[in-house]
């Protein structure tokens, strides 16, 4: 199916086959680790890297709130990749992109990338918070570090988990690591990597691809 929904610390989380997590009971969407400018950064430094990926990345938010009911975007860190993705055709698609949405409330947990890339602009409109972030039951993080009082859902980490066939075959999927104090959403951003995963016993895994959510 195209999303899986879970129960997790008392709440209905819908896991969506592109990788976000809408929470219906919020209203709320939530992304990590879009790396807006990513493939920009690399191109900047003379690397030969595809080309339209923050076209696509946007493309594909478009299509997350269109097919539910938002009245929130949290991105848990890692909006912009770096200073470069401040570049003026870069912000064009953001403002662009804004404006299609000019009602939405957006907030940004700042991850890693956002503190060396800065704050959005401001005429972008988006809440940025340090983290921790509480939203009951929840910690949003970005770092993927236990809190003392409530469950948290983080990013920061890309996590995908690894498939393996009988004939050596290997098939590498985004996934989401749901565990009872640190759960995980894999990287929004259409050019982020990915780090392979070895959940314990107690966590829950949830592969995301071909459209589809599915539990492991």
């Amino acid at each position: 199916m195209s999303h899986q929904p879970i129960e997790h610390a008392g709440q209905v989380l819908w896991l969506l086959a592109d990788k976000a997590i809408y929470w219906p009971s919020r209203r709320a969407l939530l992304v990590a680790d879009v790396h807006i400018g990513k493939a920009a950064s690399y191109r900047a430094l003379h690397q030969p890297v595809p080309r339209g990926t923050t076209d696509a990345t946007l493309t594909r938010l478009d299509a997350l709130l269109a097919a539910h009911d938002c009245d929130q975007l949290i991105v848990l860190g890692d909006f912009l990749h770096a200073r470069t993705a401040r570049a003026p055709a870069t912000l064009a698609r953001l403002h662009a992109w804004r404006q299609r949405h000019a009602h939405l409330n957006i907030v940004l947990i700042r991850g890693n990338h956002d503190r060396n890339a800065g704050d959005p602009p401001a005429s972008l409109r988006i809440e940025v918070k340090d983290e921790p972030w509480i939203l009951e039951p929840f910690a949003l993080q970005h770092e993927p570090a236990p809190h003392p009082a409530y469950p948290v859902l983080a990013g920061h980490v890309h996590p995908v988990f690894v498939l393996r066939g009988t004939a050596r075959q290997r098939l590498r999927l985004p996934c989401f690591l749901i565990d009872a104090h640190v759960s995980l959403l894999p990287a929004f951003g259409e050019f982020t990597g990915g780090w392979k995963i070895a959940p314990s016993g107690t966590s829950r895994v949830y592969l995301a691809g071909a459209g589809r959510v599915w539990p492991l």
